[in-house]
């Protein structure tokens, strides 16, 4: 029993330790919804002071009382037990983020505020101004009301008053008529008693109504007394007449009489037009114009403007045209108002009125890139657009002008980019009046320094007078040196910022896209510079940035819009082509409804080719946009029928001197204008004073059977580039062996025509010295004529090579040597010092004493 008691004991007791500790748990919170549960162990102090006086010594527990307090303990432990938290110091981290947090929350708090009051100070204000409006209108209304009443008081006024007016006019008018009946009646009566006879009126007879004279029927006094007397019905008297045949005893009226009668009522009824009241017009005369439309321009008949100018001594048609001075002196005459014109006043108030300040807005900015050839510029193009082009294109060259627009930045911001495919199409479009471009962007690349296309690039950049960018591309090479290319520029005088100048230079790797939002910041920055504003509320103008026949579409171009908005069913002028427009791509392809400034579409809907920097603007109607388009088109054709004809002396003197050079003819026909006039323009620089290229014909669109017939006539190559000939101009060619040759790389085709320039130049001969020789005898040989023994005094003498005679100084014959001898032996060759024998071909006067002077001629051949 003792050792059970013992085990019992031993449970309930708790083990014997030094630690005076409490555990418990506590959780910790973290951000992001993070936790963590921490155990937690507090100690107990233990107190080794003296014991308190009046303290007396807790009594040791007996063991049943442990026993029933160890009882009580499972009872507490069911109670929830209320610890004391423990607190934690925050790091400094998570005071910072608490910090920023806060700052965030309070930033945000004053947003949100600030933008409430705005949003309410704007809906105020627009309440306001919708308030002041309906103000206005309502006056303007109440305004209209008392002037239609005015108006309404006013107009039946006067209508009461002539209505009065008509009233007397019609009494007054009756009185009169009554007075002038009776006069006349009182004269007839008066009339008939001194003639003794009396008129019968006729009121059956028709002609009665028409006017003027009638015969009518009379009876006389003595009627009755002829009446009485017995009368022979059957008798007739007097000469037998078909009216007293047929009975007809009363007089009608003469057709002469009815005829005048008609004539007096026509004068009346013109009388009675021209006391109408006239109008006068102004009358536009142009230059020259036709009777019938001169006519229709004052409101008459041409019959009655064909009496006036016979009245001056002209005899015309409708169809005759008239001068100026005639048609001003006859709308003079006729009483109207006129106003002379010229042809060239079609095209007058053709761009519009001048914007207002207050109209412009900011626009982005238009940026073309050049350069040198493979420095970069397309890549970097497509760098910045995220897209592809330089895959694309033959040869990795642009071939022909793009338009691209990119957005950059948190404030969305656009920038609109021209990649053009040589600097002579820049400056063909510059040459046209369209300043396309605000900022040039040169790519330099950092392992090729400048480069002449280089330099050329920054002549036509200063030409232009628009501000330079200079980006140093491919700087991520091993052998990049940027420094170089500051420094090479200097002599272009081109100082950038880095050594004190004010041009950007950015440098930049459009292969690892680095540093392109420098690039683009440098953009916008010029561009803020430039202040560039813009009138989007009006009709749009702009220029022709690329043109091009396409098989399926018809003819398209790129166009940039300068000022104001294309809308679709515009009707626009563009050069010497009109249009309306029928569908706006963007440069993605995507269809849009309309375009705003700086903005590059692509448009469909005109009637021909544009050339590049034309300019193009919309107008109002069809009809002027079809007459200032002919109206330009007869400018062209007159320039070019004037360059043709060679009138004066300098141009006869130019005209000859043509004559005299060698020219290649070629048809070009090409994909899009702007590659055919970089041609052109690459063909014409090849031309010297010997040898030119003289193109028959360019256009754009696919080789076909009218271009190899123009070609065959002329023996002319037909060149095409990045464009095929059809079946029918195949079949052609290889019938009349016209060649047919297709590029798709600028530089290959222009390398193709210099060296077939190269081979058309004569070559370039050479004189070369070989020696002299002295002759010493003349020698008759039957056979071959005569031979000169001679010593070689200098050099060396060659069989086959060119000889000269010299006698006393002066060249007597130049020839070749046809025998050369050493004693009986032919030889090539006789140094100096030694005795031979020489003949001449064709020439045998020849003397002792005479110099033969022997030399090669070496024909080189020429380059451009």
């Amino acid at each position: 029993m003792s050792e059970e008691a013992d085990n019992e004991t031993k449970q309930k007791r708790k083990p014997l330790t030094l630690r005076k500790t409490e555990t418990g748990a506590v959780k910790q919170s973290f951000s992001h919804g993070r936790s963590k549960t921490v155990v937690v162990e507090t100690k107990k102090r233990r107190t080794l002071g003296p014991v308190k006086p009046g303290a007396t010594a807790k009594p040791a527990e007996t063991p049943p009382a442990r026993e029933e307090k160890q009882a009580e303990r499972p009872k507490q432990n069911k109670a929830p037990v209320k610890k004391g938290a423990v607190l934690r110091t925050l790091s400094e981290d998570e005071k910072r983020a608490r910090a920023a947090a806060l700052a965030v929350a309070r930033k945000n708090e004053q947003e949100k505020r600030e933008r409430e009051e705005s949003e309410r100070a704007e809906r105020e204000k627009r309440e306001t101004e919708e308030r002041a409006k309906l103000e206005a209108e309502r006056k303007r209304q109440s305004d209209e009301e008392e002037k239609r009443k005015v108006e309404a008081e006013a107009r039946a006024k006067a209508e009461a008053e002539a209505a009065a007016a008509l009233e007397e006019e019609e009494e007054e008018r009756k009185r009169r008529n009554a007075g002038k009946a009776e006069a006349r009646d009182k004269g007839k009566e008066t009339r008939e008693a001194k003639a003794g006879k009396e008129f019968v009126d006729d009121a059956e007879n028709p002609l009665a109504k028409l006017g003027g004279r009638l015969k009518q029927k009379r009876e006389f006094a003595d009627d009755a007394k002829r009446e009485s007397k017995p009368k022979d019905a059957k008798r007739r008297s007097g000469k037998l007449t078909i009216a007293n045949a047929l009975e007809d005893d009363e007089r009608q009226r003469s057709l002469a009489s009815v005829k005048r009668a008609r004539e007096r009522e026509k004068q009346a009824r013109q009388a009675r037009g021209r006391d109408r009241q006239q109008v006068r017009r102004e009358v536009i005369i142009p230059e020259t114009i036709t009777v019938a439309d001169l006519a229709q321009r004052m409101s008459m008949r041409a019959v009655d403007l064909i009496k006036e100018l016979m009245k001056q001594g002209q005899m015309v048609t409708a169809n005759a045209t008239l001068d100026a001075d005639t048609a001003e002196l006859i709308v003079e005459e006729l009483g109207h108002s006129y106003k002379r014109v010229s042809e060239a006043d079609v095209e007058e108030g053709l761009g519009g009125e001048m914007d207002d300040e207050g109209d412009l807005k900011s626009r982005p900015p238009v940026v073309t890139i050049m350069g040198h050839v493979d420095h970069g510029k397309t890549s970097l193009l497509d760098a910045m657009r995220q897209t592809d082009v330089v895959a694309g294109e033959a040869g990795g060259i642009t071939q022909h002008i793009g338009a691209y627009q990119i957005t950059v930045g948190k404030d969305h911001n656009r920038i609109t980019f021209l990649d053009t495919p040589g600097h002579a199409a820049f400056t063909a479009m510059r040459s046209r009046g369209a300043k396309v471009t605000d900022i040039v962007v040169i790519v330099v690349a950092a392992d090729d320094s400048v480069m002449p296309q280089t330099a050329e690039a920054i002549n036509h950049a200063k030409a232009a007078g628009v501000p330079i960018i200079i980006a140093i591309n491919k700087i991520d090479k091993p052998d990049a040196d940027p420094n170089k290319v500051r420094t090479d520029l200097l002599q272009y005088e081109i100082q950038v910022e880095s050594m004190g100048g004010d041009i950007q230079d950015v440098e930049v790797s459009a292969k690892n896209k680095l540093n392109l939002e420098g690039l683009q910041d440098a953009i916008l920055l010029q561009a803020e510079l430039l202040d560039l504003k813009a009138n989007p509320d009006r009709e749009a103008a702009g220029a022709v940035v690329e043109a091009q026949l396409d098989k399926g579409r018809g003819p398209v171009a790129t166009l940039l819009v300068q000022k104001g908005t294309l809308r679709r069913g515009d009707i626009f002028v563009c050069g010497a082509e009109w249009g309306k427009v029928r569908a706006l791509n963007d440069y993605k392809g995507q269809q849009v409804v309309e375009a705003g400034p700086t903005e590059p579409v692509e448009v469909l809907g005109l009637n021909g080719v544009p050339e590049p920097g034309d300019q193009f603007v919309v107008v109002d109607s069809e009809a002027r946009a079809r007459e200032i388009a002919e109206f330009r088109q007869r400018q062209r054709r007159d320039r070019s029928n004037a360059k043709s004809s060679g009138t004066s002396l300098e141009q006869m003197m130019a005209q000859l001197q043509d004559s005299e050079i060698k020219e290649l003819p070629i048809v070009l026909k090409g994909d899009v204008q702007g590659s055919v006039e970089a041609i052109i323009g690459a063909l014409e620089k090849m031309a010297n004073d010997e040898v030119r290229v003289r193109v028959l014909h360019s256009g754009v669109g696919g080789i076909s059977e009218s271009d190899i017939i123009l070609a065959e006539a002329s023996s002319a190559p037909v060149i095409g580039f990045n464009v095929r000939a059809n079946k029918q101009a195949r079949d052609a060619a290889e019938q009349s062996g016209t060649e047919i040759r297709y590029y798709s790389v600028i530089y290959d085709l222009l390398d193709d025509l210099k060296g077939t320039l190269s081979g058309m130049l004569e070559p370039e001969l050479r004189e070369t010295f070989l020696g002299n020789a002295e002759i010493l005898e003349i020698f008759n040989v039957s056979k071959l004529g005569k031979v000169a023994g001679c010593r070689v005094t200098e050099g060396v003498v060659r069989r086959g090579a060119r000889v000269r005679l010299i006698r006393d100084e002066v060249v007597v014959h130049e020839g070749e040597l046809s025998q050369l001898k050493r004693f009986k032996d032919d030889v090539n060759e006789v140094p100096g010092g030694q005795e031979c024998g020489m003949s001449f071909a064709n020439y045998e006067d020849l003397k002792v004493g005479d110099t033969i002077e022997c030399f090669s001629v070496e024909r080189i051949t020429r380059s451009l």
